[in-house]
């Protein structure tokens, strides 16, 4: 018999439409399911997921396409189902609610709630039958369904009592003293949560977290702690050598479920993407390590195969399974193996990639080996060279024929799902990473793709009066913009400046900035809601500081703001980001290594920043830019004079050409020197100094 698709098969994303044939009656989040929920009296299930979420996929083959738990949940709930990425709002309010009640979180994230949106229960992955004393998910159905019925009261006053506590919670501020002292405490703390023998901070699963080596590398500029390079280099040649990262087809996978890098958790993120791209581009200029540079290189090749949309924006995400199976088109049999590589190829792959005969993939759960293989490297291309006895040359030009065998293979696979969906927030991210990465290598086409994604955003997600929208998909662009589409679009855009000098990204950075201030600014104790003041769907308007997987929208608006403020010489925008900082203030100082990109932010504060201000006649400028552009200077903006910046900056008008020649002037915190005409002497004096 053939399946009846529900309402999701009208939603744009790509998560909700998995779940348009389910048994199960959904409703997208949206005024008809509260509606109904009101009109029939009924409790709201409400789950939360994203496209590429395994866990999500168990729950909706064990629950979801179950006849029983549809029945339960279509007489009994008004079922709701959420992609997070649309909804990052949605998604933070009940995750904070899941924390609260619970300690832990995660996805599928599971909340059951009153029509008002005021919830009383929540978890995250319910199995469909209980086990060791837990209720499964049909049971604890019945049993809500039955306190509803016969004890509201109690279910009630739980939903009340937790949002007014989740709402007194968001307008509770302490401030706390923040200054150079909290940066070192930052690097203390990572330190001692360092893995020295592998890499990365803490133990088994292990997270990328960029910013935190982002930060490392800040610190290193100006304290010149050689610690903190060591702990740069260690991390990021590991998770390259790992099984984190895909040695066939290039990009990272999310992260790792053992401490050595080496068995993945198998969805590619965008994000994801775009921070390691900035890591491992900085890592390179830190360290000059040509595995660093070539990691780069295959980043990039990634994104322009897999994840760059004919519009020229990016799409969000790869899934981790595919044919029902984690993992499935990243492994590899041992007579897969043989099948596509000749038995020097295989043998030589066998010692390199650490394969072997039953497999090195473990079944999560189970740690019982699949007869599947994940492709990692322990070892260093030198010692492989020397250990084979042939030249590390040889050896990767071995390596790459095996590789594109691989790939031409791995292509005839089932793929997994690819989330084409284009957000704001990520593509953000990319840009900025693009746009530096492209800078630093000399790479324009890497910079063109950055342009491309940011010319997409300004010309389809935005209103006519400028706001920005959040998801773009098949021609329709939807959802209010978040604090991290601004945050995170805003920092593209200022790279994009940065590695262009073309001051049309700089007129729409101070449009953008402006309308985050007047609609995210909390006026009465600083930083940035999550949400505009002018969206009231959700119960509170939340704060978040915490950088994550990724670094939160208020510690890269504080980056942003202080950046912009010094370079155009507006000192109110450096104040909003000194302000976003203190509100936050208590946050940062009780765990600075969980606030690193708010700590990179203070950092310009406390040690200072450098502005060069190019005023040209010709185009000479282009060489020292060039040149400035391959070194690692955290603490440097570059502002290149004509009559739009004129208009946006106030001190340029005395900026003016000595004896007709394109003149340089150099600048620490608002303060300049005298012009300079050499622009050899300029580079001297900006490379002299890690301390602004």
């Amino acid at each position: 018999m053939e399946k009846k698709p529900n309402r999701l098969i009208k939603e744009k994303s790509p998560y909700l439409r998995q779940h348009a044939y389910n048994p199960v009656d959904w409703y997208p989040w949206g005024e008809e399911a509260f509606k109904k929920a009101k009109e029939e009296d009924k409790p709201i299930f409400l789950s939360i997921g994203y496209s590429t979420c395994h866990w999500c996929h168990v729950m909706e083959k064990e629950s979801f396409e179950d006849p029983e738990i549809a029945e339960i949940l279509n007489n009994y709930f008004v079922p709701i189902k959420v992609d997070r990425e649309e909804r990052p709002d949605v998604d933070a309010f009940y995750m904070s609610v899941c924390q609260a009640m619970t300690g832990t979180g995660g996805w599928p994230l599971t909340i059951i709630m009153t029509p008002d949106k005021e919830p009383f229960f929540a978890g995250t992955y319910i199995p469909k039958e209980g086990m060791f004393g837990r209720p499964g998910l049909r049971d604890l159905l019945l049993t809500i369904r039955e306190l509803w019925e016969k004890d509201r009261t109690k279910i009630l006053n739980t939903a009340k009592h937790l949002v007014k506590a989740l709402q007194e919670a968001s307008r509770e501020t302490q401030k706390a003293q923040i200054g150079e002292e909290t940066i070192h405490r930052a690097f203390s703390e990572l330190f001692s949560s360092y893995d020295e023998h592998f890499g990365g901070f803490g133990s088994a699963p292990k997270f990328p977290t960029p910013h935190n080596l982002m930060f490392l590398g800040r610190y290193y500029y100006r304290y010149k702690r050689e610690q903190a390079l060591k702990m740069i280099e260690k991390t990021l040649t590991n998770m390259r050598m790992g099984g984190i990262y895909d040695h066939v087809g290039f990009g990272f996978h999310r992260y790792s479920t053992d401490r050595e890098w080496i068995l993945p958790h198998f969805e590619k993120m965008l994000y994801d993407q775009a921070m390691l791209l900035f890591a491992y581009t900085e890592g390179y200029q830190l360290l000059k390590k040509d595995l660093f540079k070539q990691t780069v290189y295959e980043i990039v090749d990634f994104l322009k195969r897999d994840m760059l949309s004919p519009e020229g924006a990016f799409y969000s995400a790869w899934d981790a399974d595919s044919e029902g199976e984690e993992g499935k088109f990243y492994t590899w049999s041992f007579e897969e193996l043989k099948e596509v590589l000749d038995p020097e190829e295989l043998e030589l792959a066998v010692k390199v990639f650490n394969l072997s005969q039953e497999g090195n993939y473990l079944e999560e759960a189970t740690k019982v080996k699949t007869g599947r293989n994940v492709l990692y490297i322990g070892k260093s291309y030198e010692e492989l060279a020397k250990e084979l006895g042939i030249s590390e040359k040889e050896l990767k030009e071995k390596l790459e024929r095996i590789r594109k065998k691989l790939f031409e293979a791995r292509e005839k696979r089932v793929k997994p799902l690819r989330d084409e969906k284009i957000l704001t927030d990520w593509n953000g991210l990319t840009i900025a990473a693009l746009s530096y990465a492209g800078k630093v290598f000399g790479e324009k086409e890497w910079i063109d793709l950055a342009k491309g994604a940011a010319d997409f955003v300004l010309k389809n997600m935005r209103t006519e009066n400028g706001l920005l929208l959040h998801r773009y998909m098949e021609g329709e662009a939807k959802y209010w913009g978040f604090l991290e589409d601004y945050a995170y679009f805003i920092w593209g855009l200022m790279e994009l400046y940065e590695a262009t000098l073309d001051s049309k990204y700089l007129e729409e950075v101070i449009k953008l900035q402006e309308i985050q201030i007047k609609h995210f600014w909390d006026k009465e104790n600083g930083g940035f809601f999550q949400t505009p003041d002018f969206f009231t769907e959700i119960p509170v308007r939340k704060k978040e500081v915490y950088d994550g997987a990724i670094p939160s929208g208020n510690s890269v608006s504080a980056y942003n703001l202080i950046r912009l403020g010094r370079l155009i010489s507006r000192s109110e925008y450096e104040k909003y980001g000194t302000k976003t900082l203190e509100a936050f203030s208590w946050e940062i100082a009780n765990f600075p290594s969980a606030h690193t990109f708010s700590i990179i932010a203070l950092d310009l504060i406390v040690n200072g920043t450098k502005e060069l201000v190019i005023v040209p006649t010709d185009d000479s400028w282009r060489n020292l830019k060039a040149q400035l552009d391959k070194e690692y200077l955290p603490d440097l903006l570059i502002l290149k004079k004509d009559k739009v910046i004129e208009k946006l900056s106030e001190n340029l008008e005395q900026m003016k050409p000595v004896e007709g020649k394109t003149t340089y002037y150099l600048c620490r915190n608002y303060t300049c020197e005298s012009p300079q005409i050499q622009s050899d002497k300029v580079l001297e004096r900006i490379k002299g100094k890690g301390k602004g």
